[in-house]
């Protein structure tokens, strides 16, 4: 017979988690190539014994790992393919070729907010913060290191953009999700979300200004024109290659689901390099004489392998290589065992036994919205990933909401204020991990400077503790409406 687990007991598996990674961080240089993993499998099987105590099966067991391990394979699908789609924008030029346009039209004082509102405009418009981190964003932070910012700075950047994008889109997965957790509407949803969101995002826009206006940019005119140089020299510079992009961005736009429309962009990336590349093609399958071979092995090599393209500037080429699907496979790994975690811990109620006190205490409407913040970002942390982060909460505290007479916008703002945002900001979660290995810079790194991210769970907090636009249930017959005090 299956038994509730004591607070200490539900715990024990997270503590030993963060201590292990406490560890991993002081002992290891690169933690995602075996060592976080590894922690989160010794701490899974810490979980899975605190389980079989409490009564519960292994079959029990293993059918919620499974099923945890279910919910991921879109997000590892999608991983994949964004690095086999890295690897053909690559050889094509497609990146160069935006990183070289772009060095001529974007001035670098003003860089950093040119860069999230690129990436803000882009994200609304396709729905999908990773497609526009893969894109865009990687040809932006190219751009950024080119003229001499931190590239854990424009990352931050980059990521506060797309962010937004994500969380504002109609087309945004997560945007849907939350209204039907919560028991709202859609574009009820999005409309709420505007008094939190925008000043989050100004709020982020006047930060990397200041940081843009403080930035030293003298050798940045000088390291411009050595890395359009270089570009020019290695890649045919047309035009004609933005029509990738174009191409990505409006399928993505028309609902094609991410899976095909990130595999067409593949393939045509690996067309417009045969087309438009012919000695990169020669160059990566070491093939001079036969053409076709050298392109079939080369758009193969450029989707599942390593490809490092060699300029006349050192510092351009750590910008040209790509690791493809193999570059993905330590993520992959992380990610699969963030899920295990998830699902034992899952299978015996750790997790709910964790996060009810929460909710019996939480009593004023401003201590309800930070403990459902709070709890959205301990489900990003120990079921590392976002969707549960927003179900899980959602179901939660769905209930207790109604019963404080607050509408049931109130929790899906909260819960994509919290939920969706935090989600890349931890290293082992499926959005922390997938945007670190895609950007090449790591999650503690650009954690600092994610200004979007971090400002808008504390803002959607405020919110709720000076009752600033908190709509409540009205009595039957009335109409509902935002009201200022308790």
């Amino acid at each position: 017979m299956k038994r509730e687990a004591s607070l200490f007991a539900a715990l024990f598996p997270i503590l030993l988690l963060i201590a292990l990674l406490t560890f991993n961080v002081l002992f290891f240089d690169d933690t995602l190539s075996g060592a976080n993993q590894t922690a989160l499998m010794l701490a899974a099987s810490v979980a899975g014994l605190v389980a079989h105590r409490l009564g519960v099966r292994w079959a029990k067991i293993r059918e919620k790992i499974v099923s945890t391990i279910g919910s991921a394979m879109p997000s590892i699908l999608i991983l994949l393919l964004i690095g086999s789609l890295a690897g053909t924008w690559m050889i094509s030029g497609v990146v160069p070729v935006m990183i070289y346009y772009g060095l001529d039209i974007i001035n670098p004082k003003l860089f950093l907010f040119t860069a999230v509102v690129v990436s803000a405009i882009v994200s609304v418009a396709t729905g999908s913060s990773w497609s526009t981190i893969a894109t865009i964003g990687v040809a932006l932070l190219g751009i950024g290191k080119a003229i001499g910012l931190n590239e854990a700075v424009v990352a931050g950047a980059i990521i506060s953009g797309a962010y937004f994008g994500d969380k504002m889109s109609p087309l945004s997965d997560t945007t849907n999700l939350a209204p039907a957790m919560a028991g709202t509407d859609l574009f009820t949803h999005i409309r709420y979300m505007f008094y939190t969101t925008v000043p989050s995002l100004i709020i982020s826009l006047i930060i990397f200004l200041a940081i843009g206006f403080n930035s030293n940019f003298s050798f940045a005119l000088e390291n411009v024109g050595t890395v359009k140089t270089a570009i020019e020299g290695t890649f045919n510079t047309s035009p004609l290659l933005f029509l990738v992009p174009v191409f990505l961005l409006t399928i993505i736009i028309l609902k094609v689901p991410p899976l095909p429309a990130l595999l067409a962009g593949t393939l045509l990336g690996g067309i417009f390099a045969v087309i438009f590349q012919p000695e990169i093609i020669k160059d990566v399958a070491g093939i001079t004489e036969n053409y076709t071979k050298a392109s079939y092995i080369s758009v193969m090599q450029s989707m599942f392998g390593d490809v490092s393209l060699v300029t006349t500037d050192e510092n351009v080429n750590e910008l040209l290589s790509t690791s493809g699907m193999r570059g993905m496979l330590d993520t992959v790994w992380l990610i699969l065992s963030a899920m295990v975690f998830g699902g034992v811990m899952e299978s015996a109620g750790l997790l709910q036994r964790i996060t009810r006190p929460i909710v019996k205490y939480a009593k004023s409407t401003g201590s309800l919205v930070a403990s459902t913040a709070g709890t959205c970002l301990f489900f990003n942390v120990t079921a590392s990933d976002q969707y549960i982060a927003i179900v899980v909460p959602g179901r939660m505290y769905r209930k207790t909401y109604e019963e404080k007479g607050l509408k049931p916008e109130v929790l899906s703002r909260t819960l994509e204020d919290s939920g969706t945002m935090t989600s890349v900001l931890i290293p082992w979660n499926t959005c922390g991990a997938t945007q670190s290995r895609v950007l090449g810079v790591a999650t503690t790194d650009y954690l600092p400077y994610a200004f979007f991210n971090l400002i808008s769970p504390l803002m959607t907090i405020l919110f709720a503790y000076l009752n600033i636009k908190i709509r409540r249930l009205g009595k039957k017959g009335e109409e509902n409406k935002d009201i200022q005090t308790n």
